[in-house]
Parts: structure tokens; C-alpha cells; sequence
């Protein structure tokens, strides 16, 4: 089976053809993307160690620091286990005084992904095509590990 950073990096690769074409409609062409690992929780890691994977697109210099908007919206959303946008409109009393106020990341089961550098609606699409993608090539992976290893008890042996 591909180990999840591997998948997660494939995730991105398969969803890029989309970003390219949605930014033909953004206000910038620059996009940062945090995946966090789905197998660690808060309160088993540091935010830092709990980074899966992380890339950038830049076709310009940044106005912003979209990597560092980008982390934050993947700590609320991780911290809680709910996109953030969440937090913005339905439960703004659980902003802390250091959260960002855009939202932009999305959670699909235990996969947390934030993406920053576009308008916010698309940011949490771009982010729910990742999450999406990275469950289901994992899903494959796990699945034809399982037809050719029928025998197979543990994910790693």
C-alpha cells in the first residue's frame, strides 16, 4: 500500500488540472495547500508534526502570506475537526484571538485540508477537491492491497 504522503502529493497532481482551470476565474493565481495527516489528532501531536504534506502554486510574488493563512485555516479546522468556515458564520464564540478570519479549509471524515490564496469559497472547494481525491486514491490503494494480499492482517508487515 502507498504510504499517505505519497497518496496525498497524488491528490494534489490529480486536482491541479481543475486548479489551473477555476483560476482562470480568481482574483490571483496563487494557491497554498496544507494536508494534514488523518491519523494523528490533537492530542496526540504538535500541529507542526501533524503536517502531512504541503505545496505551493505561484505563478507571481505573493500579496499576502498565504502559506502562513493556509496553516492557520488547517489548525482550526484540525483543532476541531470541522471546516472553519463553521467558526466564521455558525460558531463564532470558539475564535480564538490568534484565528484567521477567512475561511477556506475542509474536512471530509479525518482528512483536514486548508488551501489560501484565492477568494475563500474557492479556497474551501479547492481544499474539498484535495480531501476528496486523497480519500478515495487511499481507498484504492487500500482496496488492491487487499485483492493481492488477501491473507494480509496488518496495513504494514
Amino acid at each position: 500500500m502507498k504510504d499517505s504522503k505519497q497518496l496525498a502529493m497524488e491528490a494534489v497532481e490529480v486536482v491541479k488540472p481543475a486548479i489551473e482551470k477555476l483560476f482562470e476565474q480568481t482574483n490571483r493565481k496563487e494557491l497554498h495547500i496544507v494536508i494534514m495527516d488523518p491519523r494523528l489528532k490533537p492530542w496526540e501531536s504538535s500541529f507542526e508534526d501533524a503536517i502531512l504534506y504541503e505545496t505551493s502554486i505561484k505563478n507571481e510574488e505573493w500579496p499576502a502570506p498565504f502559506d502562513e493563512l493556509a496553516r492557520k485555516k488547517a489548525f482550526q479546522a484540525w483543532r476541531d475537526s470541522s471546516a472553519n468556515i463553521n467558526h466564521q458564520t455558525l460558531h463564532p464564540t470558539s475564535l480564538r484571538d490568534d484565528d484567521v478570519l477567512f475561511y477556506g479549509s475542509f474536512v471530509y471524515g479525518n482528512v483536514v485540508v486548508a488551501c489560501s490564496g484565492v477568494e475563500q469559497w474557492f479556497d474551501m472547494l479547492i481544499s474539498s477537491w484535495i480531501a476528496l481525491a486523497f480519500e478515495q486514491l487511499t481507498m484504492h490503494s487500500y482496496q488492491t492491497q487487499k485483492i493481492d494480499n488477501p491473507t494480509q492482517r496488518y496495513r504494514k508487515q
